[in-house]
């Protein structure tokens, strides 16, 4: 789904009053019915990222780490039952999981000689059981559970996502019959920065000449495109030719303005592929 930037401006701002919570996609939804839960989702994630880079130093000092640890422990003696972090997360404007991330790091400061390392942390937020404090670790669960932005549980989702539209994009292209080396084989070849797919046989995309497809399990914004950009795609160009970019939940429209110097943006596998091999009609 392509959207003009003063729409995706307008979803974004939408953004701006919701947190990262599975209650948060459904008011999304319901304000903008007619764009689907994935592109929502995928915006409202790089908004969130976005707010939360700016924020997050604050987050980070060490009085402001204190008072809420702090406030942690008084309330689970109080409230036992309760989610003391997942509403800790929401009245602060902070991720659960970053909360919990925090949270857990004071924690573990004070257990024998206050060593450890952000493998240790990260494991637990990963696995709760290891925590060694049933309470806190029921805490970090809940957290992981209902933040639809950061922690675990969302990279998870992400990487197979992402596995998943890698899979599609090779199904389609065999049922076009289209030889093409993926990932996997260009770097068993030796190259080191690499598209999801390098087409052994190059084709057309309305138009325009196609050696390479990369695949993006999300939306397409400003930031984020512009990144892609200048860390992935402008080397791909320089070392394969031009090529095409699969934003699979769509893109601000305005950003598919370098088709002439080489980079084809669509939301969708292209209907109207044409082979260049022996002058062969459309495949």
């Amino acid at each position: 789904m392509k959207l003009c930037r003063a729409e995706y401006k307008t979803i974004a701002k939408f953004t701006d009053q919701l947190k990262p919570t599975r209650q948060s996609l459904k008011l999304l939804k319901e304000r903008f019915p007619h764009h689907s839960q994935s592109t929502l989702l995928s915006i409202f994630s790089l908004e969130y990222q976005k707010r939360t880079k700016r924020s997050i130093s604050k987050h980070h000092d060490p009085d402001v780490i204190e008072s809420y640890y702090q406030r942690y422990l008084n309330e689970a003696k109080t409230r036992p039952s309760s989610p003391i972090l997942l509403e800790m997360a929401n009245e602060v404007d902070l991720s659960p999981s970053l909360l919990a991330r925090v949270v857990v790091e004071r924690f573990l400061q004070d257990q024998e000689d206050g060593v450890f390392s952000k493998q240790v942390v990260s494991s637990m937020l990963r696995e709760p059981t290891l925590i060694p404090d049933v309470h806190l670790a029921r805490q970090v669960e809940q957290c992981t559970v209902n933040d639809c932005c950061y922690g675990p549980l969302v990279d998870c989702i992400k990487h197979a996502i992402g596995h998943e539209h890698e899979v599609l994009l090779r199904d389609k292209l065999r049922e076009r019959n289209l030889s093409f080396l993926d990932e996997n084989q260009l770097r068993a070849k030796g190259y080191d920065k690499t598209p999801d797919i390098i087409l052994e046989v190059p084709i057309a995309v309305e138009g325009h000449v196609v050696h390479w497809i990369e695949s993006k399990a999300s939306f397409g914004d400003d930031q984020s495109h512009r990144t892609y950009l200048n860390e992935q795609f402008w080397s791909y160009w320089n070392r394969f030719g031009p090529g095409l970019v699969i934003y699979w939940y769509g893109f601000i429209a305005e950003l598919d303005c370098q088709r002439d110097r080489g980079i084809l943006l669509k939301d969708c596998f292209p209907s109207d592929i044409v082979t260049l091999c022996h002058g062969a009609g459309p495949s």
